[in-house]
């Protein structure tokens, strides 16, 4: 049996919706069932008007279901799919047509761009089914190999294709060249800090979790936000699901291969940062997913929001779960928190004394749980620079370009040791395989032993620093990880805001 789909978005999934039309005598009326919520119960008015501008005059009473009932339904993507059963059940098209079809309608019969094409695109491939969508959908629905796609611009059209009159073109696989977006400021620009640009460069070459603490005004948002720009360049894998995820939200969707960067100021709740909500949409750590997620003064953050990025820290995938149901979103993300060292902000910086007693010193770093401590690879001393530095300082040290090369290398490096196992970067890898493929030397166990105790390492923070310490071989093209490796590693484990 030929059947009209539409489909409705769970997370960053398209579920299918069967339309079923049934025409009957009486006044013109139109009833949609079906758990619709009220953008599709208002899509009867939309549908009636559209077709009537093809001169489709509606008789009796149309009651259309939207199956399965028991599944919400939302948004007006399912306009079109309504508009193509009712005439198909009103005999202006064939019986025989069949596919998924989406896309809201005005009211003079155009079709405008909806939310979810990516997806659209999967769960066409999924069914073997055509996939007809908006014109404005078209890039992102062709982003998806072996789906028949093809896309329209007002109802007419598509009409006239399903009744044999004209033919629509099928579109194309086409994953567009998408661009590598210069990220200001560059590195070149940044004076000084050479030792943090060091462990940035070790983040970004393994995908490691970072910390930046330092005075006011030393410019750890500056050095965050230059992170972006050495990271490599999102593989054409990670572009899908960076736009899979960007499509499933209705973000704008411009393609380029630059990581995503998300900032989060520190009163977002936990939903903000997580995702959730009556349509449980995704949260910043999964718009963030495979890019950066910046947390500016962390220690203001609410101890509940830190708390719950405990699991997608450790999984690479965060549960959002309500009364309606749950979701499973990526977020595979380096994080980069920035914070001062203490409340006045001055501990340790060589121009101002610190005005705090040990006692506030101590319950500042106490804000943030062992948990969260535990999971940030490397901790970064970002010192403020004197005015006589800034002067003598010619600025120019390498660009992001330089740096972004050989990140790029290490990575090369990891995907080809690791892409047997489905691990893309050293900070991925699982505890069986650091034991078994890690690529220790004797030398290196032994300094490992003799100074793992002295840092108060836990097993999960022993195991992180394996993993940094092999990025670090990997940047100097070293196949076995020895003491200078571990040695770095450790030092980047410590730092007076951590102790505990």
């Amino acid at each position: 049996m030929n059947r009209i789909y539409g489909l409705t978005l769970r997370g960053i999934d398209a579920l299918p919706v069967e339309v079923e039309v049934c025409v009957t005598g009486g006044l013109f009326s139109i009833s949609i069932v079906g758990l619709a919520d009220t953008a599709v119960k208002e899509a009867r008015e939309r549908v009636r008007i559209a077709l009537g501008t093809l001169g489709i005059k509606l008789k009796g009473h149309i009651a259309v279901n939207l199956a399965p009932a028991d599944l919400p339904k939302e948004g007006a993507l399912l306009d079109l799919p309504m508009a193509v059963g009712i005439a198909r059940e009103a005999g202006f098209i064939p019986k025989d047509v069949s596919g998924i079809f989406m896309g809201e309608l005005a009211l003079d019969g155009r079709l405008r761009k909806v939310k979810g094409g990516v997806p659209a695109a999967f769960l066409s491939r999924e069914m073997s089914l055509p996939l007809f969508v908006p014109r404005g959908n078209a890039p992102e629905a062709s982003m998806v190999q072996g789906v028949e796609v093809y896309s329209c611009s007002n109802i007419a059209e598509l009409f006239s294709h399903l009744r044999g009159e004209i033919r629509l073109k099928k579109l194309d696989f086409s994953l567009p060249k998408a661009k590598v977006v210069e990220v200001e400021p560059d590195f070149a620009d940044i004076k000084g800090h050479v030792a943090a640009k060091r462990g940035m460069e070790i983040a970004a070459a393994g995908h490691h979790n970072l910390a930046l603490i330092g005075a006011p005004g030393s410019g750890k948002t500056m050095l965050a936000k230059a992170l972006r720009g050495i990271l490599p360049p999102l593989s054409d894998e990670e572009l899908i699901e960076v736009m899979r995820i960007r499509s499933a939200r209705g973000v704008s969707i411009e393609v380029e291969r630059t990581r995503p960067f998300r900032p989060v100021h520190h009163t977002a709740s936990v939903v903000a940062l997580c995702g959730g909500g009556s349509d449980l949409r995704p949260g910043e750590i999964s718009l963030a997913h495979r890019g950066v997620l910046f947390l500016d003064e962390i220690t203001e953050f609410r101890r509940d929001v830190l708390e719950a990025l405990r699991q997608p820290l450790e999984d690479g995938c965060i549960t959002v779960s309500r009364a309606a149901g749950s979701v499973v979103y990526p977020a595979s993300v380096l994080l980069v928190t920035a914070s001062n060292p203490c409340p006045c902000g001055y501990l340790g910086d060589s121009a101002r004394n610190c005005t705090c007693s040990p006692g506030d010193i101590e319950r500042y770093s106490r804000k943030l749980s062992g948990p969260i401590l535990d999971r940030i690879d490397l901790r970064l001393q970002i010192p403020r620079l004197t005015p006589d530095e800034l002067l003598e300082l010619d600025g120019a040290g390498e660009s992001s370009f330089e740096i972004r090369q050989r990140v790029i290398k290490a990575r090369e490096l990891q995907i080809e040791r690791w892409s047997s196992f489905g691990v893309k970067c050293n900070a991925e890898l699982s505890e069986n395989m650091i034991k078994k493929h890690l690529g220790l030397s004797k030398n290196g166990r032994a300094f490992l032993k003799s100074l793992g105790a002295a840092f108060k390492l836990t097993g999960r923070g022993f195991s992180r620093v394996l993993k940094v310490a092999r990025t670090i071989a990997d940047l100097a093209g070293d196949k076995s990880v020895d003491e200078p490796h571990l040695a770095e590693a450790l030092a980047y484990r410590g730092g007076y805001f951590f102790e505990r």
